[in-house]
């Protein structure tokens, strides 16, 4: 039987329905009336919280509490800038504007405020204006543009799998000006992760972005006891410094672990310094090696002429008032000391000059300056007027040394720089001419292990020619001479 024959022999069935239907939909209405009411009624009269709880209780209860949690209570914390009115420091605000800067992405922000980005030259300590830069893209270094977050923006960033949102704002200061402020926004709960870790990779981060963009400067002292500085342009780099890869390598892990000590250094109470000690023959790129600490660490030079300080207490007065972060160089070390000892009888004016190389400079003029006064300053009780310094001395003779300059604590890394091996000539090879590998190339493997060539000796022969061919003929003809040289040499001693 279908469902027409039910109806047809039923008059009753289908009125029954029809009100069924009428009561549903009467009740639906007055249902909906009321929700509507109620509705203007809490926007009206319940506060915002209030209506939130409300929100997440009725949605909790119409999915059976599926897939819902608790909301997360937020925090915000506000980084003030002050401008240098005595009322706060700003440097948190410009760390954390500077690094906000290298996360921009105009490509993804509707808004960004774009600023042309200063050079080098216009500040030297305090350049750093760094993030964003479509001249980067061309390694142009000083010029093109930096963008930032324009006031009222926002943007995310993600640290450690957290999202946290900034925004820039501008309030009142409470002396009714306007101050211009960023807000960092997060789920409470990382609270301690902001404060312990976050802000920290902030501020560490930044500091060594500024510390390798910053334009370097090298300093001498004059007659007065003062500092004179200039631009330092040096150009030599680890990359490029003709070496023992190996011992070079160590020089570069031994920096990056001298810059990461500095709560090492405080733990076991010493001064936050390091000491090299640069030797070898003539020529051999001793002074290179500085230039390339200089441009890897971005450390202001401060060659000290000995000669130009009368008495320790000049020599103090000039160490003293070098700045953290920067090295301290004095070449030819052994010129500047008679080779004796503390405990020693002291040599004779005549004795030093026999013993010092024909072509050495003069010792110092100084009335007053002893080794004792710079050992002072490089492990005494003026080495903690500083932190995070480099100290190196070169010398040509390391025998001649005052063993007092030579004990761990004073110069922790002896570093030899001796002739050109065959590595350090293959680096040379590639500055030079952008090539590993030439015909000559076994020859003068073979002669480079059997004479004794500094690497600015081989530089200079590089240099007579732009024609590979030709420049590395003429080095191995040079070579062969020596070679000569030194076989006859060798058979007249004979």
């Amino acid at each position: 039987m279908d469902l027409s024959t039910v109806v047809a022999s039923s008059p009753s069935y289908g009125s029954k329905a029809v009100d069924a239907y009428k009561k549903a939909a009467a009740t639906a209405a007055t249902v909906t009336a009321y929700a509507v009411l109620a509705r203007g009624v809490a926007r009206e009269l319940l506060p915002d919280e209030l209506r939130d709880a409300a929100r997440w209780a009725a949605s909790f209860l119409l999915r059976g509490g599926a897939r819902m949690r608790v909301p997360r209570r937020r925090r915000t914390f506000v980084i003030r800038r002050y401008d240098g009115d005595g009322y706060g420091d700003s440097s948190l605000f410009e760390d954390a504007s500077a690094y906000l800067a290298t996360r921009v992405d105009p490509h993804s922000m509707s808004r960004v405020c774009l600023s042309r980005r200063r050079s080098r030259d216009d500040d030297d300590e305090d350049y750093g204006a760094f993030g964003y830069c479509d001249g980067d893209k061309e390694g142009g270094g000083g010029g093109g543009h930096v963008m930032s977050m324009e006031v009222g923006a926002s943007m995310d960033d993600v640290f450690e799998g957290v999202e946290f949102t900034w925004t820039s704002m501008t309030n009142c200061d409470g002396h009714d000006r306007q101050a211009a402020s960023l807000e960092l926004s997060f789920d409470a709960e990382h609270t301690d992760m902001v404060l312990r870790r976050y802000v920290p990779f902030i501020t560490a981060s930044v500091e060594d972005a500024r510390r390798r963009d910053r334009a370097l400067k090298i300093f001498s002292c004059d007659n007065g006891g003062s500092w004179r500085g200039s631009s330092y342009h040096h150009p030599a780099t680890f990359d490029t410094l003709a070496m023992d890869p190996e011992l070079k390598g160590s020089i570069v892990a031994d920096l990056d672990r001298f810059l990461k000590r500095k709560e090492y250094y405080r733990r076991i109470g010493k001064a936050w310094k390091r000491g090299y000690l640069l030797y070898g023959p003539p020529g051999t790129g001793k002074s290179s090696l500085v230039a390339a600490i200089a441009n890897y660490l971005r450390f202001n030079l401060y060659d000290l002429d000995l000669s130009k300080a009368e008495s320790n207490s000049t020599l103090q007065c000039l160490l003293t008032s070098m700045p953290d972060k920067s090295i301290l160089v004095i070449e030819d070390i052994d010129c500047c000391f008679s080779a004796i000892t503390r405990s020693g009888p002291e040599k004779s004016a005549e004795q030093n000059a026999d013993e010092r190389p024909p072509d050495a400079p003069p010792p110092p003029k100084g009335q007053g300056i002893t080794l004792s006064g710079l050992l002072n300053f490089v492990d005494g009780l003026w080495s903690t007027s500083g932190e995070q310094r480099i100290i190196i001395f070169t010398t040509n003779y390391k025998d001649r040394l005052d063993a007092a300059l030579l004990r761990p604590g004073r110069m922790d890394m002896h570093v030899y720089m001796g002739y050109c091996c065959w590595e350090a000539f293959k680096t040379l090879a590639r500055n030079y001419f952008l090539t590993d590998d030439h015909p000559l190339f076994p020859e003068i493997r073979e002669l480079l292990s059997e004479v004794d060539v500094t690497p600015a000796t081989v530089s200079e022969m590089l240099l007579r020619s732009e024609d590979v061919d030709v420049a590395l003929q003429g080095l191995t003809e040079c070579l062969q001479e020596k070679k000569q040289g030194k076989e006859i040499g060798e058979g007249g001693k004979a």
